[in-house]
């Protein structure tokens, strides 16, 4: 799809969500541009309902599981997080917000609920060894953080209640990690910008 073409149909999506009253939060790529510059992507994410979702018989449906299903509109794949999925119910509930999109509000993840959702994902993503998305994912943490500083521990304690034992080992020790980066690059850049 062309950018035009792409931007097109979010824009008649968005209208169409709007006209049947589904219940959406734009998450994943889209919802980052919100935010930050520079992140592409070719798809749309959104958290929704099962029961919202059945309202829209022109999405067309090609998977579905537990917590996830992916369809298509008018050439443009949609990733849906159901929100029979704890975590995905409570930021569709909790960390949301309008943000401007083409000449309408649309209601779109917190900078806190799209730290969520990719702290999350990142074990499972480690474990089935999608290494291109973890990179993804860990540049788009370090992003948020770094250019909105929010707290940290409330999300782990948040997480905690969603993860089992072991994934939450695995994300304390990504985002630590991801936060002495960041802190190096802040020194970094400090230092090299006295010596000039």
């Amino acid at each position: 799809m062309t950018l035009d073409s792409l931007l097109q149909s979010v824009d008649n999506l968005f209208a169409l969500l709007d006209e049947r009253r589904v219940t959406y939060v734009l998450v994943g790529g889209i919802a980052l541009l919100q935010y930050v510059e520079g992140r592409n992507t070719e798809d749309i994410d959104l958290i929704v309902s099962l029961s919202d979702l059945r309202k829209v018989p022109e999405i067309r449906i090609a998977n579905r599981d537990k917590n996830f299903a992916r369809g298509d509109f008018q050439g443009l794949q949609i990733d849906f997080l159901l929100t029979s999925n704890r975590l995905f119910e409570k930021v569709c509930r909790t960390h949301t917000t309008l943000q401007p999109f083409a000449e309408r509000a649309i209601p779109c993840a917190t900078v806190e609920g799209l730290l969520l959702l990719k702290l999350y994902a990142l074990p499972s993503l480690y474990r089935q060894g999608n290494f291109a998305r973890v990179g993804l994912y860990e540049n788009d943490i370090a992003t948020l953080l770094q250019a909105y500083q929010p707290e940290t521990e409330p999300l782990l304690a948040e997480l905690s209640h969603q993860v089992n034992a072991a994934d939450m080992a695995e994300i304390r020790m990504i985002l630590a990690d991801v936060e002495a980066r960041i802190r190096r690059f802040g020194q970094g850049f400090q230092a090299g910008s006295t010596n000039e």
